[in-house]
C-alpha cells in the first residue's frame, strides 16, 4: 500500500538539512566575499606601495605623512572639523598611484568596518596608513621621544634593511606608528586625529582610547585570520598576522623596547 505523503518527521528533516545547508552555503559565501576584498586591499597596498616609491625615486626621499600648507577650497583631505588641514601624502603620491578619479579607490579599503558615516567616507580614516618613522611629519617635535616622527622623510638607500621595514599598512589612521600597536607606549596617546590610530585586530586595541563607531574595526579586524595587508620598503606586499605587528614592552623599569620584524623603526 502506498503512502499519501511525507510524515511529519520526516518534513522536520528534510526542512532541518534545507536549513543547515542555507546555513553553509551563506558561511562558506561571506567567506569568499572577505577573501576577495582582502585580494582588493593587498592590490591597493601594492599601488600605494608603488606610488610611495615613485615619489622617492622622483624627489630623492619618500613624502612627508603631513605638513601644514595653504590649500585652496576643496584641495584639503579630510574634514576641518576632525582633521589638521594641509599635505598628506595621499596628494603627494596621487599621480603615481591614481591616474584618475575613477583609481581613487585604491586609497580605500574595502574591508574597513566603521560605523560613522563622517568617517567611514573620509579618506583619512580607516584606510591605510604610512610609518611615520619613514615618512616623517613637519615641523619637527619638540619632545624627545616624538622626534623620530617628525623632521625630514627618509630616502629608500637610508633604511638599512627595506625588505624588513614596514611602509605602508591597513591602519585606522593615514598616519601610524610603533607606538599604535605597543601596549604601553613611551608617552600616552592622546586624543587628537593623529593619536587615535590603530593596526585593525590587535587584542590590545580593547584597551585604546577608541572613537564611537571605530570599536568593530580596531578590535575584530578587517580581514580573515585578524590578517593586515603590508607593504615593505622595498616594494614587497604581503599579508601579515596583526599580532606579529605587536611590539613586545621588555622591560617596565627602562622603558626599553623590542624592534621586531617587520620592522617599525628602521635600524
Amino acid at each position: 500500500m502506498k503512502r499519501a505523503g511525507f510524515t511529519l518527521i520526516e518534513l522536520l528533516i528534510v526542512i532541518a538539512v534545507i536549513a543547515l545547508l542555507v546555513a553553509l552555503t551563506t558561511t562558506a559565501l561571506r567567506m569568499a566575499k572577505a577573501q576577495t576584498k582582502a585580494v582588493v586591499c593587498r592590490s591597493n597596498v601594492r599601488q600605494l606601495t608603488f606610488g610611495l616609491l615613485m615619489h622617492a625615486e622622483v624627489n630623492g626621499t619618500f613624502p612627508h605623512g603631513f605638513r601644514p600648507t595653504y590649500t585652496g577650497p576643496g584641495d584639503s583631505l579630510g574634514s576641518a572639523e576632525i582633521d589638521q588641514l594641509g599635505w598628506w601624502w595621499l596628494n603627494d603620491i596621487k599621480n603615481f598611484a591614481a591616474k584618475s578619479d575613477s583609481e581613487e579607490r585604491v586609497f580605500y579599503c574595502p574591508s574597513k568596518k566603521l560605523d560613522s558615516l563622517n568617517r567611514q567616507q573620509n579618506i583619512l580614516w580607516g584606510n591605510y596608513g604610512v610609518n611615520r618613522s619613514i615618512c616623517r611629519t613637519f615641523p619637527p617635535s619638540r619632545i624627545p621621544n616624538k622626534m623620530e616622527f617628525t623632521g625630514t622623510p627618509l630616502s629608500p638607500g637610508s633604511i638599512p634593511h627595506p625588505g624588513q621595514t614596514l611602509l605602508v599598512v591597513d591602519s585606522g589612521y593615514s598616519l601610524v606608528n610603533w607606538w599604535y600597536v605597543t601596549d604601553v607606549p613611551p608617552r600616552p596617546l592622546g586624543s587628537a586625529a593623529e593619536d587615535l590610530g590603530y593596526v585593525p585586530g590587535l587584542d590590545i586595541n580593547a584597551g585604546r582610547n577608541l572613537l564611537p563607531g571605530q570599536q568593530s574595526d580596531a578590535i575584530n579586524g578587517r580581514h580573515p585570520n585578524k590578517t593586515v595587508n603590508v607593504g615593505f620598503a622595498d616594494g614587497q606586499v604581503s599579508p601579515k598576522k596583526v599580532q606579529d605587528l605587536f611590539v613586545e614592552y621588555v622591560e617596565n623599569t627602562e622603558d626599553e623596547y623590542k624592534n621586531r620584524t617587520p620592522l617599525w623603526t628602521p635600524k
